[in-house]
């Protein structure tokens, strides 16, 4: 048996688990910042980094104890070194390293976007091969996993994140942070159809994405009624923007599919989570004859237990990065950089 504890704070969320064998989560346990940042309409990185600091320890004693678990108890630690917030991924390190160096345990290093394809994983018998869709707050990305701990990169995001535009439309129209869940609620009573906004697909050949003109085109829609006098049923905003993204990431997601010719589909990530994506997913994948993974919606979102269970599968194949350990904001999937070049956050 193998038992690893997984630190995670690359953002906003302040997470210690405990996974068996890279599977079983004995304890997940998060301190969300949602309040924190709700009154700034996103996540402010030096609050959130201050935030970690005083949430981590009550977080660890937690997982601890719900796992039923001593540190004696543990084969190593994990801990996200990338991508996302400098800070905050600086207060998960050194409490990682000092923990390892303080408990004699090894400490594996983890990439956070390769770890939330590893959240389908959880309480599952999953195995690879199989194409992932990770659709994030601060990354929207596909890849081929063609076996434990190999990703073969397909596309990326060349702007803002389907999450990010999320957020900033919500916060455009006033709705709150964070937005997805609030959109996602907001667009069941709305009507899909009632402003045709562009899918950006960028050529037949591209899984690469792109929400900023979305976006921009929900900010222009609502100022040009306001300019004159008409009120917008915000109701129908929310559907036709969800409605936009989510037809963009599953027509990437099925291209990918034929590409590869796996027939096998993970969606994680927070926006994992929203119920209009995972209608079309479905309804998608049942023509094609496709078998859809959603990880639980606790761990779509930033949870330590996927760092802890990829650690699993790094150690098992002998794949743990060595030298020295240090945070990476711009760490892309399979180790290399982001084209974007910039964190999630205000």
């Amino acid at each position: 048996m193998s038992l690893i504890l997984g630190l995670e704070t690359s953002c906003d969320e302040t997470s210690v688990a405990v996974v068996e064998d890279g599977r079983r989560v004995r304890s997940s346990v998060v301190a969300s910042q949602a309040d924190l940042h709700g009154r700034y309409g996103g996540v402010v990185p030096e609050l959130a980094a201050r935030r970690h600091l005083e949430a981590l320890l009550p977080t660890l004693d937690r997982a601890l104890a719900e796992a039923g678990a001593s540190p004696s108890d543990l084969d190593a630690l994990a801990v996200t070194t990338g991508p996302g917030l400098a800070g905050a991924l600086v207060v998960g390190l050194a409490a990682a390293s000092s923990l390892a160096l303080a408990w004699g345990k090894p400490l594996v290093p983890v990439n956070h976007l390769e770890a939330h394809a590893y959240a389908a994983f959880l309480d599952s018998t999953l195995q690879p091969p199989l194409v992932v869709l990770i659709v994030s707050g601060g990354h929207t990305g596909l890849a081929e996993l063609t076996e434990h701990v190999r990703f073969r990169p397909l596309g990326e995001t060349r702007d803002d994140a389907a999450g990010e535009a999320f957020d900033k439309v919500a916060r455009h129209l006033g709705l709150g942070y964070p937005g997805g869940p609030v959109i996602d609620r907001l667009a069941e009573t709305g009507d899909a159809g009632a402003f045709p906004f562009a899918r950006a697909l960028l050529g037949p050949a591209s899984l690469d994405f792109s929400f900023s003109g979305l976006k921009t085109a929900v900010l222009y829609l609502t100022r040009d009624a306001a300019q004159r006098g008409e009120t917008l049923r915000l109701a129908d905003v929310a559907a036709s923007f969800q409605a936009a993204v989510v037809d963009v990431l599953v027509e990437k997601a099925f291209r990918a599919l034929a590409l590869t010719g796996r027939k096998s589909l993970a969606v994680t990530g927070g926006v994992a989570a929203n119920g209009g994506l995972r209608r079309a997913i479905a309804d998608r994948a049942g023509v094609a004859g496709v078998a859809v993974h959603v990880p639980a919606a606790k761990y779509c979102t930033d949870n330590a237990a996927m760092v802890a269970g990829l650690a699993h599968f790094l150690r098992a194949s002998g794949s743990v990065p060595r030298g020295p350990l240090r945070v990476d904001p711009s760490l892309a999937l399979g180790g290399g950089k982001r084209r974007r070049g910039r964190a999630k956050g205000v």
